[in-house]
């Protein structure tokens, strides 16, 4: 879906309009995130957002995978395979899986990592511990109760915030953000905004550490596209932070095209975006999210340039501790009750 305008606008008519909707899907979701969880019996590691649509947790999923080996672990994300059409549970496979399979976050990810796909993520469960899992990273189910959390750490872009504050569909919250606020157990900020700062100040208060990062644009893809026009298009949660990364690489954004998040693109969208970029002379570039989507399909273009990033935390050793602590906190947990 693409966001609607009036979440990130405050006192907006349509919002208020909203309110009492936004009250009830609130109360409801608190009620399902109190129920208590099934103990997967290995340390469980959730990566969420307090809102709908995107604020980078692919990217940290994918740098928190890093470190799990770093720290002599084998990590498999777990991961609901939003847009696709296979329930699971199925271990994603980029030679027989496409993104109308199991969506395209999974066919990113499993490039770096195994996958295991499920809409029910017990049997996720199961099948991640059967290709010898000794932590499960969730991709998103933060608002899910079926499982047990080891630890939660919440996504949030520093230059978006949570909008107006308010529960979907009024604003872009899916659960009232008190409840939310108290099962968080670390916050990341990706950028250098300062919208989400009264969120961050209000984790600190409650002793949980705030951990900034960066999206830091591979070298390679920047060479590539340096000192060449290009029409830049995504189908992400948010398309305009993409086209100011590259503007903000000195890569010449001549065009954009912004599509709603996970964006099924169609032959004759793709047709079009190639005729304007070959009649205006620009090189057709976009998310590897995006990309990935368009894997395995007739009719992809030629020639479009994946622009790639990933997640730098500014402080990894408080990063690796972190983890390092949770990891042995749910160990001695399951330890003593024995």
């Amino acid at each position: 879906m693409r966001e609607p305008a009036f979440w990130y606008r405050p006192r907006s008519p349509k919002s208020h309009l909203l309110s009492p909707l936004g009250a009830l899907y609130g109360a409801i979701t608190a009620r399902r995130m109190a129920r208590k969880g099934f103990d997967a019996g290995i340390p469980v590691l959730c990566v969420g957002n307090y809102h709908v649509g995107g604020a980078g947790k692919t990217p940290t999923v994918l740098a928190l995978t890093k470190l799990l080996r770093e720290l002599g672990e084998t990590p498999v994300v777990l991961s609901r395979g939003y847009g696709g059409r296979l329930h699971g549970p199925v271990m994603v496979d980029r030679e027989r899986h496409t993104a109308a399979d199991i969506g395209d976050e999974p066919l990113m990810m499993v490039r770096d990592v195994p996958v295991a796909v499920a809409r029910d993520r017990l049997d996720g469960v199961a099948l991640a511990k059967s290709q010898g899992a000794t932590v499960i990273l969730m991709d998103d189910g933060f608002q899910n109760p079926v499982l047990l959390k080891d630890a939660s750490l919440i996504v949030i872009d520093s230059e978006r915030g949570l909008g107006n504050g308010k529960v979907f569909p009024a604003g872009p919250l899916r659960a009232p953000l008190k409840g939310q606020l108290s099962r968080t157990d670390a916050l990341v900020l990706i950028g250098d905004g300062h919208a989400a700062d009264d969120v961050a100040a209000e984790i600190s208060a409650r002793g949980k550490p705030v951990l900034r990062a960066r999206l830091k644009p591979d070298a390679a893809a920047v060479a590539q596209l340096f000192g060449k026009p290009v029409f830049a298009f995504a189908g992400i949660g948010d398309p305009e932070r993409f086209f100011r990364s590259l503007a903000a690489c000195g890569i010449e954004v001549a065009r954009t095209r912004p599509f709603a998040d996970h964006h099924m693109f169609s032959r004759d969208e793709l047709l079009a975006l190639a005729a304007d970029a070959r009649r205006e002379q620009l090189i057709l570039v976009t998310t590897e999210k995006d990309l990935a989507r368009l894997r395995g399909r007739d009719g992809v273009p030629d020639g479009i340039v994946p622009f790639a990033v990933q997640l730098e935390f500014g402080d990894p050793v408080k990063l690796k501790q972190l983890i390092s602590d949770h990891l042995y906190k749910a160990r001695e947990r399951r330890f003593s009750s024995r």
